[in-house]
């Protein structure tokens, strides 16, 4: 399993306090490592039209070496326009790019859910977890407690938290913000009550300081111009009045850090706050908004400039009433011209967060499984990263050319198409491709140099078979063995063929000169089983009809070798009609003998059987039926005693339940070749030659 490099801070709300969790994590992390990235997925504008204010804040005020772009994937009026489009799958596929590229450059990530302000709130939640699903990661959910009773609260969380595990999301910590001082303690006590005990709570108090907005705010917030006191533009407003009264009881109204909204012609009220502001016997003002454009008389601004005038004096244009809707509005934000503001949210984390377990929590979370849109990621990178040479002998298929066309345009693999060259040609102009000569070879097998050379080669190895030179040429004019010698020959790493010719054809070439890897008597086949929230290998489908027990270890061997190759942790299930002693039967026993035979050649494969389905896959039932199992509830390699039941079974699953099937992945050959189905879709051999591709890397 691999190590925790990453933590999600998720919210179900606005407005929840996110940014402390943010400012006091980065602060502990900063403790322990430099390279620290942050990670924003959906923001709320493009940055050239105003800065995330959480991602510039992180950055400024910790020095974080980080280029914004590289910190979010889309705005919210982008994701809101793909996912009304039905391309919810290519959000998440940049996201996990992007995601990963940052990742790679730090040692630690912070991602930050979106903020749930405007249109879209209901896709944003779901897309929160979708996020934090496919990025393998585990969460802190920060929910708000203001205007809420305990009860409310505690619904709120319990709703928040089943949300994110009932999509096998783990949660760490919650955090509720803003909540009454007089509550504090029986919402912890009550949440301590409800919540499971892995999961970490604090519960942070109302803190005005926090929640205040700056005059900088009030001014942004505004449009306001700055009339005085641009020094003072840090002071922080708790509460605003009306300055509409007569100066004696206007007075009566002032109280610590206030913040006067007064028509622009009362100099009345002007002149008293800024008497009220120098004496000892009023607290600290913190500004004035004269509203209505009105001009400040000549002879009051001689009078302002001539005192020391202690707070910001502010000017809009708009009447009182709708500037203190405006200034009741207004969400206090950290920025990082405020950095009194930031440390006292750093040390207001660290006052209510236990540190030493939340670190402990994140160090200790260890990955498990893989989603499929990760996975797919991953297969994509790993092929990038080698750019092998893949040739696809059906070069006539619209479905190949479709396929090949995308796979070099994203700069994955070298393609060879094979077969007439004026028909491909003809074909890629008909359907728009950008595919041509100067981005994949276009061949024609008997028009090719090599021609007599493959078939030389041919002769020589099938001569002991009694194979005369003019069937090898022959056979060399067949696509499948032209492509399977540019294989053999290492002209190509590997092939992708079968969307138009059945699996013998396709395997045949590879069988009789390709040959199985030494110690390997079997070719076998496995299925990457890509469900809603896991990935799975099948194992064998498309092959070997009635394996024997000798046959079926091999299988289970190769499939738990292949799992590990691609990053799936294998724990395999050797399926049968029956749980561990609880059956019998020759079928049963074949099972029972090729369990042994795994154990006994591989120890270091975690294998149980004979097992039936549910009980490898269903955790719930797999306790019940073999409760000492490791793998029982938590199968990853799930392994068929025959073709009959692998092939109907694998077909059932992928139509019934959505899930991507890439394969048949064909395993033990010295060199990859594998097999299409002729109802393959585009994205099947997509995926196809990218696992192709991947193989190929053993070479």
């Amino acid at each position: 399993m691999q190590s925790n490099k990453s933590i999600f801070i998720a919210t179900a709300e606005p407005f929840s306090g996110k940014s402390i969790v943010a400012l006091g994590l980065v602060d502990m992390l900063l403790a322990r490592t430099q390279k620290i990235g942050y990670f924003k997925p959906i923001i709320n504008q493009e940055p050239s039209v105003k800065p995330d204010s959480h991602i510039e804040t992180l950055i400024g005020h910790f020095n974080l070496p980080l280029q914004i772009e590289k910190t979010f994937s889309y705005t919210r009026e982008q994701a809101n326009i793909l996912a009304q489009s039905g391309m919810q799958n290519e959000i998440i596929d940049t996201i996990i790019s992007k995601f990963k590229s940052l990742e790679a450059d730090n040692d630690f990530t912070i991602i930050e859910g979106s903020d749930f302000l405007g249109e879209g709130t209901a896709f944003e939640f779901d897309a929160n977890l979708a996020i934090a699903k496919n990025l393998n990661t585990p969460v802190i959910i920060v929910t708000s407690g203001d205007g809420k009773s305990i009860s409310q609260i505690c619904s709120a969380v319990n709703v928040t938290i089943n949300n994110f595990l009932q999509r096998k999301v783990k949660v760490i910590a919650v955090v509720i913000n803003k909540v009454d001082q007089a509550d504090l303690e029986q919402v912890k006590s009550a949440l301590i009550q409800q919540v499971k005990p892995e999961i970490q709570i604090a519960v942070i108090p109302k803190i005005t300081a926090l929640k205040s907005p700056s005059l900088r705010e009030v001014k942004e917030h505004l449009g306001a111009e700055i009339m005085f006191g641009e020094e003072q533009m840090n002071n922080r407003a708790d509460h605003f009045i009306f300055g509409a009264m007569q100066i004696g009881n206007f007075l009566n109204h002032i109280k610590p850090n206030v913040l006067i909204v007064t028509p622009g012609d009362r100099s009345d009220i002007l002149l008293a706050t800024l008497q009220a502001s120098l004496s000892k016997n009023y607290p600290k003002i913190a500004g004035i908004v004269l509203t209505g454009g009105f001009e400040v008389p000549d002879s009051v601004i001689k009078l302002i400039q001539g005192t020391n005038t202690l707070m910001p004096i502010l000017r809009v244009e708009e009447p009182s009433f709708y500037a203190a809707t405006k200034v009741a509005n207004i969400h206090s934000k950290f920025n990082p011209s405020n950095p009194e503001k930031i440390h006292m949210a750093i040390n207001t984390f660290r006052k209510y967060m236990d540190m030493g377990k939340l670190e402990k929590n994140i160090a200790s979370f260890k990955a498990s499984g893989m989603t499929p849109r990760m996975f797919q990621y991953q297969l994509v990178s790993w092929a990038k990263s080698k750019k092998k040479h893949i040739v696809l002998p059906e070069g006539n298929d619209d479905r190949i050319l479709k396929a090949a066309d995308r796979l070099v345009r994203h700069g994955i693999v070298n393609i060879s198409l094979l077969g007439d060259k004026d028909d491909i040609i003809s074909s890629i102009n008909r359907l728009g491709l950008s595919l041509g000569q100067d981005n994949c070879q276009i061949i024609n097998p008997q028009d090719s140099p090599f021609f007599e050379d493959y078939a030389n080669t041919l002769f020589e190895l099938r001569k002991g078979k009694n194979m005369p030179i003019g069937v090898a040429r022959d056979l060399m004019t067949d696509v499948a063995y032209f492509g399977t010698m540019m294989v053999h020959k290492g002209h190509a790493d590997g092939m992708v063929s079968g969307a138009a010719h059945t699996t013998a054809h396709t395997i045949r070439p590879a069988l009789q000169f390709i040959k199985t890897k030494p110690g390997i008597s079997l070719v076998s086949s496995v299925f990457f089983m890509c469900l809603p929230d896991r990935v799975t290998i099948f194992g064998d489908c498309a092959i070997n009809i009635n394996p024997s027990a000798a046959e079926l270890a091999e299988i289970a061997i190769s499939s738990a070798d292949t799992s590990a190759k691609f990053g799936i942790e294998p724990r395999v299930a050797m399926l049968s009609y029956s749980s561990g002693t609880s059956g019998s039967g020759e079928d049963v026993e074949k099972v029972r003998q090729a369990t042994e035979i795994v154990k006994s050649k591989r120890p270091d494969i975690m294998v149980e059987g004979p097992i039936q389905y549910d009980a490898a896959v269903d955790p719930t039932t797999g306790k019940q039926k073999m409760p000492d199992s490791k793998v029982a509830g938590n199968a990853s390699v799930l392994i068929f005693p025959d073709l009959n039941t692998g092939n109907n079974t694998y077909k059932a699953v992928q139509r019934e339940t959505g899930a991507i099937a890439i394969g048949p992945m064909l395993q033990g050959m010295n060199k990859p070749v594998n097999d299409l189905s002729r109802g393959c879709t585009v994205d099947d051999i997509y995926n196809t030659v990218v696992i192709t591709a991947i193989q190929a890397e053993e070479g």
